[in-house]
C-alpha cells in the first residue's frame, strides 16, 4: 500500500479547488480542504493561491507557519510581481505561475517534498 502525500489546498474558488483536487488526486496526492487553518500542521505540502478571501497567499503561509506549519509550501500566482517572487522566496516557498499548463504544480510538489523538512 502506498502512503499518498497529503496536500492541503487554500484555493478559495470553488470550481477551481475542485479541478485542481481531481488532477492532484490523479498525480497520487490526497487533497485536503484548507478551509480551517488548523489542519496544517499534518499536511505534507501546502498549496495556496495568493487571492486568499483574507489577504493574500503570503499572509495566510506567515499566519499557518506560527501556528507550526512548517511543510513546504508553493504559492499560485497570476503575474506575479518583483516584490511578490521577492516575498514568497523569503518565505521559503515555491512560485508556480498561473494559468496551470503542463504538469507545473505536479512538480513543483514532488520537489517540495523531497526537500528535507525543517525542525
Amino acid at each position: 500500500m502506498t502512503i499518498q502525500p497529503q496536500i492541503l489546498l487554500f484555493e478559495p474558488d470553488p470550481a477551481v479547488a475542485a479541478a485542481l483536487a481531481f488532477s492532484l488526486e490523479l498525480d497520487g496526492f490526497r487533497v485536503i480542504a484548507g478551509h480551517a487553518e488548523g489542519n496544517a500542521a499534518d499536511a505534507a505540502c501546502l498549496v495556496l493561491d495568493h487571492r486568499q478571501p483574507t489577504g493574500d497567499g503570503l499572509a495566510l503561509l506567515g499566519r499557518l507557519r506560527q501556528r507550526g506549519c512548517r511543510g513546504p509550501a508553493v504559492i499560485l500566482a497570476t503575474n506575479p510581481s518583483r516584490a511578490l517572487r521577492d516575498g514568497i522566496a523569503r518565505a521559503g516557498a515555491a512560485l508556480v505561475e498561473k494559468p496551470l499548463l503542463g504538469e507545473g504544480l505536479t512538480r513543483a510538489l514532488r520537489s517540495a517534498l523531497a526537500q528535507p523538512r525543517e525542525a
